[in-house]
């Protein structure tokens, strides 16, 4: 009967046949988490990209790149609040400094910029149309209901904006008039990540 081998016994047998990592995996480890925290201090206004990439050597600064532009890319949204649309601004500014093919990725940002025009221009105006009718409709549906139960609505008053059914309902509602656009953003975003 063979011998019968600890995990970590198996753990060590794994780790040496996959032998040393090379010097790219070793820039990539230790550069594309640099470049997430760079990413984050910009967004947070307290550092400046092409100022910090600067300080760092050609090679590491690839894997700061690519660290920053997974990070700037994971915080473009709709803009669906002030805040949003002041990280969306920064987040587009800091991907056209630290992208190599230009062309490219400012093609695919104006796309990005067209969706969120359109979304400002359209989707607004359909989601607050859409809000109103479901506001009325769950209205009409309680005075209904109470009429049917034999009460009355003098000086009862109902905010149908509080009831659970109403917020569930308008939960999937918003839900799918921003899918549309969520749907298409995502894929634009992720032709910019595969962009070097």
């Amino acid at each position: 009967m063979g011998d019968i081998k600890s995990a970590r016994e198996i753990a060590m047998e794994k780790i040496n046949k996959l032998g040393e990592p090379t010097e790219e995996e070793l820039l990539e480890w230790k550069y594309l988490p640099e470049g997430e925290k760079l990413a984050a201090r910009y967004l947070k206004n307290e550092a400046q990209l092409t100022v910090e990439l600067n300080k760092y050597e050609k090679k590491a600064a690839r894997y700061l790149s690519k660290g920053i532009s997974n990070i700037l890319i994971k915080n473009i949204m709709l803009p669906n609040s002030d805040i949003t649309k002041k990280n969306n601004k920064l987040a587009i500014d800091g991907i056209k400094v630290v992208k190599n093919n230009k062309a490219q990725a400012e093609e695919i940002l104006n796309q990005i910029k067209q969706v969120f025009n359109h979304y400002g221009e359209q989707g607004e105006k359909q989601i607050k149309q859409a809000y109103a009718a479901l506001k009325a409709d769950f209205g009409a549906k309680i005075e209904q209901a109470l009429r049917q139960q034999g009460g009355t609505m003098s000086g009862v008053r109902i905010d149908v904006e509080k009831q659970p059914q109403f917020l569930e309902e308008w939960r999937k509602i918003k839900n799918q008039l921003e899918g549309q656009y969520i749907q298409v953003l995502n894929e634009l975003k992720q032709a910019l990540q595969e962009l070097d």
